[in-house]
């Protein structure tokens, strides 16, 4: 894919969505951390339903700490992995404390230091919380840049440098949610909606989605007559 092909595309979903964000509730820095946290393998409206009762409650590091463990575990009871996740950010709770007077850090190598903080954790944070031109690629990114060609790559990481590479500078603080939000929408795993894609004709797919056959037209018979 050409760069001109590519400017247009950001341009497209720059003019259908101007102010693109996460679809996970937060308010702080903080409050993202946690939430991308238990994030992974969960979906967002489910993590949303447990934040929505833990975050009035918690939403310090100090406060969940004071929460403990098993605290914390019964308003996340109901995410995969819970467990796990509880740990993690007990300990997470515990460094911030200590060594970032309670606040979130702003760079990579502070954030990925944390428990259950990894590469793609801490590009959300940077990006969301902090206006940090990131790009944190999930599933949804990594099929989309392959299958458009927008950055086509084997790994995770390849795709993450190629996108940071192609995209252009002015598009960059929002192209991780224009392409979140194109591959969780329209541009789905099993049956991209090619149709009503506002991309398809700069998109490379070669096997795009064919619209629906048209259905055949009715014939209106007169009461009295007999069908043709």
């Amino acid at each position: 894919m050409n760069a001109h092909k590519r400017r247009q595309i950001f341009e497209r979903l720059r003019a259908a969505n101007p102010h693109p964000t996460t679809e996970l509730n937060y308010r702080t820095p903080f409050e993202l951390l946690v939430a991308v946290t238990l994030s992974a393998q969960a979906t967002d409206k489910g993590v949303n339903k447990a934040t929505d009762k833990l975050f009035p409650v918690a939403n310090t590091p100090q406060a969940i700490l004071d929460l403990g463990v098993d605290g914390l575990k019964h308003y996340i009871k109901t995410i995969g992995l819970f467990n796990s996740k509880a740990e993690n950010i007990i300990k997470a709770c515990a460094i911030l404390v200590e060594q970032h007077g309670g606040e979130v850090p702003r760079d990579r190598a502070s954030l990925e230091a944390l428990p259950g903080v990894g590469r793609k954790t801490a590009n959300v944070v940077l990006n969301t919380a902090f206006g940090e031109p990131t790009m944190a690629v999930d599933t949804h990114i990594f099929r989309v840049a392959n299958r458009t060609r927008i950055a086509p790559g084997k790994t995770v990481l390849a795709v993450e440098k190629k996108l940071l590479k192609v995209i252009p500078a002015e598009f960059l603080k929002d192209a991780h949610h224009w392409l979140i939000l194109h591959g969780r929408y329209t541009c789905t795993a099993r049956s991209p909606k090619c149709p009503e894609c506002l991309i398809a004709d700069l998109c490379e797919y070669k096997d795009k989605t064919p619209p629906p056959a048209p259905r055949p037209k009715r014939v209106m018979v007169k009461p009295g007559k007999k069908n043709p």
